[in-house]
C-alpha cells in the first residue's frame, strides 16, 4: 500500500494535535499498523505520535491493551465493544491523550453471519471520556478496505483533535 495517498490528511491531524499539545496512540487489528505508518511517514511526527499497538490476534488485544477476553467471546473481535475497549486500552497503556482503534474484516475470507467482508469498527478514545465507535461498511478488495479504513481513521482523528 502506498502511504503517499494519505499525505494530504496527516498534516491537518498533526496541526490539530500540536495545537492542543496532545499525543496520539493507535490500536490496530485489520490495518496491521498502517495508521501508525501513515502518521509516522510525516517528518516531525515524533512531536505528536506516541505509539502504536498492532493487536491482530485476540490474545494480543487482551495482553497489550487489556481487552477483556470475555468481551471478545460475547461480542466478537469485530464489534463496537471491542473497538471501544481497544481505544481505551491504548490510552490506559500510554501517556497519549487521543487514540484510535480499528477492528474489522478486510477479506477476502473471515466473513461471518451479520459481519460481511468490509465490516470495520472504528473507535476514537479521548483521555477522561468514554470511547465512541462507528460502524463502517466498506467495499472492494483487501487493500481497498484497509486503505479506506486508514483514511476514515485519519479523518475522525483530525475531527476529534480539532473539536
Amino acid at each position: 500500500m502506498d502511504l503517499t495517498s494519505f499525505e494530504a490528511q496527516v498534516p491537518a491531524l498533526a496541526d490539530a494535535l500540536r495545537a492542543r499539545g496532545w499525543r496520539l496512540a493507535t490500536a490496530e487489528s485489520c490495518t496491521g499498523g498502517l495508521i501508525a505508518a501513515a502518521c509516522t511517514a510525516m517528518a516531525g511526527s515524533s512531536d505528536w505520535f506516541e505509539r502504536g499497538f498492532v493487536t491482530y490476534s485476540n490474545q494480543a488485544k487482551t495482553e497489550l491493551l487489556g481487552v477483556d477476553a470475555g468481551l471478545i467471546v460475547r461480542h466478537g473481535a469485530v464489534s463496537r465493544e471491542v473497538a471501544c475497549a481497544m481505544a481505551e486500552g491504548a490510552l490506559a497503556h500510554s501517556p497519549a491523550e487521543l487514540s484510535v482503534a480499528v477492528t474489522g474484516i478486510a477479506g477476502p475470507g473471515g466473513a461471518v453471519p451479520g459481519k460481511p467482508v468490509g465490516t470495520v469498527w472504528l473507535a476514537i478514545g479521548r483521555r477522561g471520556a468514554a470511547a465512541q465507535a462507528e460502524l463502517l461498511q466498506l467495499s472492494g478488495d483487501r487493500a481497498a478496505i484497509r486503505a479506506q479504513t486508514v483514511s476514515a481513521a485519519l479523518q475522525r482523528l483530525q475531527q476529534a483533535a480539532a473539536a
